[in-house]
């Protein structure tokens, strides 16, 4: 029997989120309704999905439309499109991330995995047998790991980097030349990156003529890559469970279709329907500038609350996706982030993600917050959690 260890960020959002007031740990920029997706296209006439076509598996792969939509994106300021057949979709991120690995790694492997980052990138690969050493990025250099540690973790049997980019939970962004020396490094090794992008393409505090602003690993010229995208936190629609894999090598993408049929025959072609018409020229700007725009918004109202609270709180900025990885201290010394967690949901309804059990032992005061949700609940609930800081925070425990 595989041991499953506890996959502890998710067990936290089932334990607390449906009994919250002020769900600041959602990592979903707001969601939408079928509704207000119509009403940002520009084609008001034009169906999210067709209620006459008859409910078939559908295409196995996926739709033509989605994926011809999602090339287009792909393909966008490159000599090189990347062609329909190199996109698999699948039930969420979440099954993408695990068909890669399912597909492509087990006993006798070595893989790295950036790191904090979300426990199943390098927990699955650990349950199917791989060795997993992890790649740690530190606040004092920007929540950047180094290229120069990740040399060193390199060894005979190294057969994937696992990257996350933008980062879940700091916000931080993997800029262009860094990318370029994972991809210079795994190409002297043959060596597969993948890369999880679902945060991609919230950028709100660096933008596209900045020299260092990242494309996907797709775009970059080495083939042996794989990107993971969704719906769900980019683009709002976390309920039509949409992700995707793709690739520029072939014979990747024909390892992971095989693997593919043991876990699902094909998503839902409802739900595609939904996902090609958000990704369709017609709608995919004004969704994204929605988004953006929020992201940007909220991040005014998380600068206001550092600012407030700067004797307790301290961060590294975000640059993009939907997370802030925030400290927690009494006096220069870290909370318990789980008692902080826990009290403050309880006192205030306010519910963060507690780092320490999150995302590792060693992030001691650290707690989540994903600030690129309705705005007024944002205010409300970071205004809940400053007067809990100044009244309360010395019942919270110590970190040990």
């Amino acid at each position: 029997m595989v041991k499953i260890a506890k996959f502890s960020v998710e067990a936290w959002m089932d334990k607390h989120e449906n009994n919250c007031k002020y769900n600041i740990a959602e990592t979903c920029c707001a969601s939408i309704s079928i509704d207000q997706l119509r009403a940002l296209s520009e084609d008001k006439d034009r169906q999210p999905f067709q209620t006459a076509d008859p409910l078939t598996y559908g295409a196995i792969r996926g739709s033509d439309a989605l994926r011809d939509n999602l090339a287009r994106l792909y393909s966008a300021r490159t000599g090189n499109p990347l062609p329909r057949g190199n996109i698999i979709t699948t039930n969420g991120a979440i099954q993408a991330n695990y068909l890669v690995a399912y597909a492509l790694l087990g006993p006798g492997d070595h893989v790295i995995c950036h790191y904090p980052t979300y426990q199943s990138l390098y927990e699955v690969p650990r349950q199917l047998g791989a060795q997993v050493s992890l790649w740690k990025a530190k606040p004092e250099n920007n929540w950047i790991p180094s290229i120069d540690e990740l040399k060193s973790l390199i060894v005979p049997n190294t057969k994937m980097i696992i990257i996350n980019n933008p980062h879940n939970p700091t916000g931080a962004v993997l800029g262009k030349s860094f990318l370029q020396k994972v991809i210079d490094i795994a190409a002297g090794h043959n060596i597969i990156i993948h890369s999880d992008e679902v945060y991609r393409p919230i950028f709100h505090g660096i933008t596209p003529i900045n020299e260092e602003f990242p494309p996907s690993i797709i775009s970059m010229g080495y083939e042996r890559v794989i990107a993971v995208g969704s719906m769900s936190k980019a683009y709002s629609l976390a309920g039509i469970r949409v992700g995707w894999i793709a690739s520029r090598d072939s014979d990747i993408v024909e390892q992971i279709a095989d693997a593919r049929h043991y876990t699902l025959i094909s998503v839902s072609t409802l739900d595609e329907q939904v996902a090609a018409f958000a990704l369709h020229p017609n709608t995919i700007h004004s969704l994204l500038a929605r988004n953006i725009a929020l992201a940007k918004t909220n991040m005014e109202l998380m600068e206001k609350f550092v600012l407030k609270n700067d004797d307790a709180v301290e961060w590294v900025k975000p640059l993009a996706g939907t997370t802030a990885f925030v400290k927690i201290h009494r006096e220069g010394r870290p909370v318990d982030s789980v008692d902080f967690c826990e009290k403050i949901l309880e006192k205030t309804g306010v519910m963060f993600v507690p780092g320490s059990q999150c995302f590792g032992d060693e992030f001691k005061g650290y707690v989540r917050i994903g600030y690129v949700n309705h705005t007024d609940g944002v205010k409300e609930g970071l205004d809940k959690a400053t007067h809990f800081i100044r009244k309360n925070l010395d019942d919270v425990k110590l970190a040990e």
